[in-house]
C-alpha cells in the first residue's frame, strides 16, 4: 500500500506540473505564431502526466523491462 500511496502523490505533483507547463506552452505558441495559423490540438488516449508517472514508477521498481512493468503493474 505504501507504494500505491507514493505513486498517487507522484501523480498529483506531476499532473500539477503538466497543467502549468501546458498553459505556458500554449501562451508561448500564441505569442510566437499569432492567431492566423492553424494548429493541431488532438487529445491523446493517455495523458502526459500518466506517461511520466508510469516512467517514474518503472524506475523506482525492480522490473527488468518496461513491457513487463506496463502489462502486469500498470494495466493490472
Amino acid at each position: 500500500m505504501i507504494l500505491k500511496d507514493q505513486i498517487k502523490n507522484i501523480f498529483v505533483q506531476v499532473d500539477d506540473f503538466c497543467k502549468e507547463f501546458d498553459s505556458q506552452i500554449k501562451q508561448m505558441k500564441l505569442q510566437a505564431l499569432g492567431d492566423y495559423k492553424k494548429r493541431r490540438n488532438r487529445k491523446s488516449v493517455i495523458s502526459d502526466s500518466e506517461i511520466i508517472t508510469s516512467m517514474i514508477g518503472f524506475n523506482l521498481g525492480a522490473h527488468k523491462t518496461f513491457k513487463h512493468y506496463y502489462k502486469h503493474i500498470v494495466c493490472g
